[in-house]
């Protein structure tokens, strides 16, 4: 969900000229406006990653309902893999081809804003978002305290676990504490004779971002901790709450109760992974694999490292917003409002029950967005209880750092928690690494 190429560092010229001319060409091919006679409508170009699939589907049935209601405007939306996203943003505005609406990864905000490509929103639409949507949403979708665009599909992480495995080793329900997943992973974890892993307590997994720096960074938020300072100029992660965390995972390793070469995402569906710490949107993906079997998956807040600390973790997600090469800004904003703000009667919710398009269509996939009255409206009746918890969570979740240079900090530090986990590195070693490394990188990137 979280991997992306590098393009911070680079202008906008020297990146282009870095890049294959395969690429240039498939990127940077003209997005259709319209043939500009009188009385045309404009036409609004949005690009996204949902290039495929479900997602795919869920945004063109939005899109065609306001296509078929609207004469003047219309909406052609266009989509490159989740990998292949910010390059393309980047590559299209150095060559002046951008589309008018962006659908980006919040943690590159900062960069886009940077480089000239973020349009700030206008007043009433960022009044609107500022009220109608948790806070961890509406920090992910500013820069500087800007707003720049509407909150889609927000990720929070909470702890999921296998009740069959917990049931087995005589644990009555999922931990609560860290000390208790301590003890619920060593107790769970089974090797065989030649000591291979059978079944992982604790799933700690370098297979990609999402398992390696946003587990750990979900813990971090439990403890209290942050990855960057305030104004987004150092890391804060060599702290007591940033050694806590490291000194946690490198115990459960130690202890044989996690196995960072195994890949939780086919581990935990295959029940040999008692508990991971991941993102909502794994919900879906999980009920699609597992079939009957999924009824033996919980989801519980995350544990904190004492009973009586405050609740805390880790929240992700995309927003829409508007590119500032758009030749119809004001357009493209009405579009906005109408897809992520303007509410419509939603049946199955019952009677009277409204939510926006938006929100609707994030259920639709397994998805929250950060409007929590819609998504109680949405989950209210009849939806899967193992949302729940990540809805609860949009009431407290801290949002990852957005600032410029934190697609490469974030790849910095999951480089570090890996030599970590790989033992190639001690916390100490780790810790001091990042810290040096990271604070490198974002000062460079200012």
């Amino acid at each position: 969900m979280t991997r992306a190429h590098r393009v911070g560092g680079l202008s906008r010229r020297h990146f282009a000229l870095a890049l294959p001319s395969a690429l240039l060409t498939s990127a940077c091919a003209a997005p259709h406006r319209g043939t500009g006679r009188p009385g045309d409508p404009i036409v609004l170009t949005l690009l996204s990653h949902y290039a495929s699939g479900t997602l795919k589907e869920a945004l063109q049935g939005p899109v065609d309902e306001w296509n078929a209601t609207h004469e003047r405007v219309k909406v052609r939306t266009t989509a490159v893999e989740f990998t292949d996203l910010l390059t393309t943003f980047m590559v299209r505005q150095a060559a002046g081809q951008g589309a008018d609406i962006l659908h980006p990864y919040c943690l590159w905000n900062g960069q886009l804003v940077q480089a000239g490509v973020l349009r700030p929103a206008p007043q009433e639409p960022a009044e609107e978002i500022t009220r109608g949507y948790g806070a961890a949403a509406v920090a992910s979708s500013s820069v500087g305290g800007k707003v720049y665009g509407y909150p889609t599909e927000v990720q929070t992480y909470a702890l999921y676990y296998n009740k069959r495995l917990l049931h087995e080793a005589g644990i009555g329900g999922p931990p609560r504490t860290w000390r208790e997943l301590e003890e619920t992973a060593c107790r769970t974890a089974r090797r065989d004779r030649y000591g291979n892993t059978l079944v992982q307590g604790f799933g700690l997994s370098t297979y990609d971002d999402s398992t390696t720096v946003g587990q750990t960074l979900a813990l971090l938020s439990a403890a209290g901790g942050t990855f960057v300072s305030a104004d987004g100029r150092h890391t804060a992660i060599d702290s007591p709450a940033g050694r806590a965390v490291l000194d946690l995972e490198h115990r459960l390793i130690a202890k044989g109760a996690s196995d960072p070469g195994v890949n939780v995402y086919q581990a935990f569906p295959s029940g040999q992974v008692a508990m991971v710490v991941s993102a909502g949107w794994w919900t879906a993906s999980l009920k699609g694999l597992m079939g009957r079997d999924y009824r033996e998956v919980g989801v519980a807040p995350l544990p904190v490292p004492e009973l009586d600390d405050e609740r805390a973790t880790l929240s992700t997600g995309f927003m829409l917003g508007v590119n500032t090469a758009s030749e119809h800004p004001r357009e493209a904003w009405e579009f906005l409002r109408w897809l992520n703000s303007e509410k419509v009667p939603v049946k199955s919710a019952g009677k009277d029950a409204t939510a926006t398009r938006m929100s609707s269509l994030q259920v639709s996939v397994g998805s929250l967005t950060g409007r929590a009255d819609d998504m109680r409206t949405l989950l209210g009746q009849g939806g899967d209880p193992n949302l729940r918890p990540f809805l609860d969570a949009l009431a407290y979740a801290v949002p990852e750092p957005n600032m410029p240079g934190a697609q490469q900090a974030k790849s910095l530090l999951r480089k570090n928690i890996e030599a970590l986990w790989t033992g190639r590195q001690s916390v100490d070693e780790a810790l001091r690494t990042t810290r040096r490394q990271v604070d490198q990188e974002v000062s460079r990137s200012w």
